[in-house]
C-alpha cells in the first residue's frame, strides 16, 4: 500500500487543475472562494486571482442568490448540498447551464472548515435536449392540426387552426393568417384571424398593403424571418406612420411566411410576432413552412368543398326557378301582356298629344300672323284717334283687349306644341316657390288655406322662371276651382329620382335626377276618363264660358319643352295631386339680368332692312319703323334679301322672320349678312321657331327675338336695344 498522505499541496494543486471539464472551488464557512482550479476558470470565466475571497454567490443568477446559502445548509445538516441543474453566471453576461454539489471539508478533529464546489457544464447536452423537446413538441403540434385540418371544410375555422398552431410551434406572442376569400359573386376580399392576443388589437388598423415589408409574403417571393423588424431596410418605408401606427402591439421579432396553393396561387399569409428580439430560428422558418403547406391543402380542399356546394345550390336554384315558372308561366305571360298593352297604351297617346301638338302649333303660327297685323293697326289706330271721338276709343281699346287674349291664347296652344321661345335659367325652386306665396294667397282667396313644403337640400333646375311660374298658378287656379266650398292646397318641392322601370312605362320620360313640384288640393278629384284627355287642348269640365281648356296643356308643354315630366294623380271625391319633373342642373349656369324698362325710344335715321313672307306683317312693320324715324328696306324673302344687301350701302339693322320661303331660312340670310357686313346687327322674329334660332325650344346664347304678336311699344323697345349694343358680335343663330 502506498502512503498518500506524503503528497505535497503543489502535487493536489496539479491534480485538481487536471480536470479542466469541471470545476472544483473551496470556500470558507461563509462561502467565499478560497480555491479556484482550472476548470472553474476554463466554465465560468473568472481567473482564480479575480475570485479569491470573493463570495459564491457570484455565479448565481440575481433572483437565485439564496440557492448558495441553502446549498450549504444542506452540505452542513447532511453531508451535501445541491444537485440541481440551473443556470450559472458566467463573467461576460452570458449564462451557462450547470449541475454540481457542494461538500463540507473537515480537519483532523472532525470539524467543519469549509466547504467543496464541484460544478459540470451541462449546457450543450441541455440544448440538445432543448432541440428534442422543441423538435418533439413541433411535430406534435404539426400532426394535431394536420388531423384538424384534414376533418374541417369551414374555411373560417380552418384558418384559425393553422394560425393558433403557428403561435405554438414558432414561439410567438401573437400571430395573424391573412387570407383572400371569395363571395357568391366570385369577387375576392381579405378576411384575418387572430391568435395570441383578443381581435379588437387589430380591428381599429387597415389591412397591411402591398408594401416592402409585406410584399415578399403576398407575392410569394418566399419567408421573411428578421430578429428586429424595427432595424430592416425595408421597415418605415410607406406613409402615413413611416412603420407600425401608434397603439399597434409591440413588433421586434418578425415572421412572415407565404400559403401558397397547389395552383401557384398565393392564398394568403401568415405573421408572427414577438416583443423582444431574436426569437425565431431556422428552426421556426422550417415549422412554419411545414405549417404553411398544410394549410394550402386545406385551404384548396375547403375550396373545392364550397365550389361544390355552391354548384349544388346553384342546380338547386335553377330547379326551384324552373319548376316556379312552369307553375307560373301562364301569370307571368299575362302580366307580360298586360304590361305590353301599357306601353302601347302610353305610345299611343303620346302620338296622338304629339300630333295634335302639329296641328295646334301650325294653327298658333298662322294666327299669330293674322293677329299681328290685327295688334299693329289697332295700335296705329289708338294713336291717330282725335281724342274726342269717344266712342271710337272705346271700341278700338276693346277690339285691343280682344286681340291680346287671343294672343295669349295662341302663347299657350305654342306652349302645348312646346314650340314657344323659352329662355331657360337656373332657378332655385325654392326661392321661386316662396316668392309666389303672396300672390298665391291673393288669387286662391280667403276660402283656401295655402301650405308650402319646401324640400331640404333642393336641387338646382334650368327652366324658363316666368313660365315655371305661370304653371304652377295655373295648377292652382285648377284646384281652387275644383274646391267651390274652399279647401286646402299644398305646394310642396323635393328631390326625386325617375327609375328605368318607370320611364319604361311612361312615354318620353328619362330616368335620373329630378326636382319634383306637387301641387294637391282637396277637391272633387277626376274619374279615369277624365284624367285620360286632361292635357288636352280645349278639353274642360268647367262651363262654358267659364274655361279655354288650355291651362293644363300650357303646362304639360311646358315641362315636357324643358326635357321634363308632369303627372296627374286623382279619384273623384278625394282631390288631386299633380307631380311636375324638371331634370336636374348639373351645370353651373350663366347669370341672367332682367330687361330694364326704357322709354318709347325713336329712330336715328338708321337703315332697317326687313324681311317678312306675309306682306301685311311685313307692310304695318315697315310703316310703324318708318314712323319711328328710321329708314326702311323690304324684301319677301331670302334672295331677295341678299341682293339688297350686296347693292345697298348702308344697312344697320337686319329684322327678318325666322322662316322664309325661297331656300333660306332667316339665319341663313344673317349668316349671309355677316359676311358681307360683319358689323351688322340683326334681330329675329317668330310666331314659332323649331330648329334655325330655338334650339330644343331654347334661345341660343345671345340671339336676339322678338315673338309674335308684338306691340309697338315692344317693336321700338327691342330695335333701339339692338343697335344700341356696343358689342360686334352678329348672332345668326348657328351654334358655336
Amino acid at each position: 500500500m502506498n502512503d498518500t498522505s506524503g503528497i505535497r499541496a503543489d502535487e493536489w494543486r496539479q491534480i485538481v487543475n487536471s480536470a479542466i471539464q469541471t470545476a472544483i472551488i473551496s470556500t470558507d464557512l461563509q462561502g467565499r472562494v478560497r480555491s479556484w482550479n482550472a476548470g472553474a476558470e476554463q466554465i465560468l470565466g473568472w481567473t482564480e486571482a479575480e475570485m479569491l475571497g470573493e463570495n459564491l454567490a457570484r455565479i448565481f443568477p440575481e433572483r437565485q442568490q439564496e440557492v448558495l446559502a441553502q446549498e450549504i445548509a444542506d452540505a452542513r445538516a447532511h453531508g451535501r448540498g445541491g444537485g440541481e441543474e440551473g443556470w450559472r453566471l458566467r463573467k461576460d453576461g452570458t449564462r451557462v447551464w450547470a449541475a454540481g454539489e457542494i461538500t463540507p471539508i473537515r480537519d483532523t478533529t472532525g470539524d467543519i472548515v469549509g466547504y467543496v464546489k464541484v460544478l459540470r457544464d451541462r449546457t450543450s447536452q441541455r440544448a440538445a435536449e432543448d432541440a428534442l423537446r422543441e423538435e418533439r413538441l413541433a411535430l406534435e403540434i404539426l400532426n394535431k392540426a394536420g388531423s384538424a385540418l384534414s376533418l374541417e371544410t369551414d374555411l373560417e375555422k380552418l384558418v384559425q387552426i393553422v394560425t393558433d398552431a403557428g403561435v405554438g410551434l414558432c414561439g410567438a406572442e401573437f400571430g395573424a393568417f391573412f387570407y383572400n376569400v371569395l363571395n357568391a359573386n366570385g369577387e375576392s376580399y381579405m378576411l384575418y384571424t387572430i391568435s395570441g392576443v383578443p381581435r379588437e388589437a387589430f380591428s381599429k388598423f387597415p389591412m397591411p398593403r402591398n408594401t416592402q415589408v409585406f410584399d415578399p409574403t403576398f407575392s410569394g417571393k418566399g419567408i421573411v424571418r428578421s430578429d428586429d423588424i424595427t432595424q430592416d431596410p425595408r421597415y418605415g418605408k410607406n406613409a402615413p406612420y413611416r412603420g407600425m401606427p401608434p397603439g399597434h402591439l409591440p413588433v421586434r421579432s418578425y415572421l412572415a411566411v407565404p400559403v401558397i396553393s397547389r395552383t401557384g396561387e398565393v392564398l394568403g399569409g401568415l405573421f408572427f410576432g414577438h416583443s423582444r428580439t431574436g426569437v425565431f430560428t431556422e428552426r421556426s422558418e422550417r415549422g412554419m413552412e411545414a405549417l404553411a403547406a398544410e394549410a394550402a391543402v386545406a385551404i384548396d380542399n375547403a375550396r373545392l368543398v364550397e365550389a361544390a356546394q355552391r354548384e349544388i345550390e346553384e342546380r338547386k336554384r335553377a330547379q326551384n326557378a324552373l319548376i316556379e315558372l312552369n307553375a307560373t308561366l301562364e301569370q307571368q305571360v299575362a302580366e307580360r301582356t298586360e304590361a305590353l298593352k301599357k306601353s302601347e297604351a302610353a305610345l299611343r297617346q303620346s302620338q296622338k298629344m304629339d300630333a295634335v301638338g302639329q296641328l295646334t302649333g301650325g294653327i298658333a303660327h298662322d294666327f299669330n300672323n293674322l293677329l299681328q297685323v290685327i295688334l299693329a293697326n289697332l295700335e296705329i289706330l289708338q294713336r291717330t284717334l282725335p281724342a274726342d271721338s269717344g266712342r271710337l276709343q272705346r271700341a278700338a281699346a276693346h277690339a285691343m283687349t280682344g286681340a291680346r287674349r287671343a294672343s295669349t291664347l295662341t302663347q299657350r296652344l305654342l306652349a302645348f306644341a312646346r314650340r314657344q321661345p323659352l329662355d331657360p335659367k337656373a332657378i332655385d325652386v325654392n326661392s321661386l316657390v316662396s316668392g309666389m306665396s303672396e300672390m298665391l294667397h291673393r288669387s286662391l282667396g280667403e276660402t283656401i288655406s295655402v301650405e308650402t313644403v319646401r324640400g331640404a337640400g333642393l336641387w338646382t333646375v334650368e327652366a324658363d322662371p316666368n313660365e315655371l311660374e305661370a304653371a304652377i298658378l295655373n295648377l292652382a287656379l285648377n284646384a281652387r276651382d275644383a274646391m267651390p266650398d274652399g279647401g286646402h292646397l299644398t305646394l310642396e318641392t323635393c328631390n326625386a329620382h325617375i327609375d328605368d322601370a318607370y320611364a319604361a312605362v311612361n312615354a318620353e320620360v328619362l330616368p335620373g335626377q329630378y326636382v319634383s313640384i306637387s301641387i294637391s288640393d282637396t277637391g272633387t278629384g277626376m274619374d279615369a276618363d277624365t284624367l285620360a284627355h286632361a292635357f288636352e287642348p280645349f278639353f274642360t269640365t268647367k262651363p262654358a264660358g267659364h274655361g279655354t281648356g288650355l291651362g293644363l296643356s300650357q303646362v304639360y308643354g311646358f315641362v315636357k319643352q324643358s326635357g321634363g315630366h308632369v303627372k296627374i294623380y286623382s279619384e273623384p271625391g278625394e282631390g288631386t295631386t299633380v307631380k311636375i319633373y324638371l331634370p336636374r342642373l348639373t351645370r353651373t349656369s350663366e347669370s341672367h339680368e332682367d330687361p330694364v324698362e326704357r322709354p318709347l325710344p325713336e329712330g336715328e335715321k338708321e337703315t332697317i332692312l326687313v324681311v317678312e313672307d306675309d306682306d301685311q306683317v311685313r307692310a304695318v312693320s315697315a310703316e310703324v319703323l318708318g314712323d319711328l324715324g328710321y329708314r326702311i328696306l323690304e324684301a319677301p324673302d331670302g334672295p331677295s334679301a341678299l341682293r339688297i344687301l350686296e347693292t345697298e350701302r348702308q344697312i344697320d339693322l337686319l329684322f327678318t322672320d325666322v322662316v322664309l320661303p325661297g331656300g333660306l331660312t332667316g339665319a341663313d340670310v344673317a349668316a349671309k349678312a355677316r359676311e358681307l357686313r360683319p358689323t351688322i346687327k340683326v334681330l329675329f322674329t317668330t310666331g314659332y321657331a323649331r330648329n334655325a334660332i330655338i334650339h330644343h325650344g331654347r334661345l341660343d346664347k345671345g340671339v336676339q327675338l322678338l315673338t309674335k304678336p308684338f306691340t309697338l311699344t315692344e317693336l321700338a323697345e327691342k330695335v333701339r336695344d339692338v343697335l344700341d349694343r356696343t358689342d360686334n358680335a352678329v348672332q345668326t343663330g348657328e351654334r358655336a
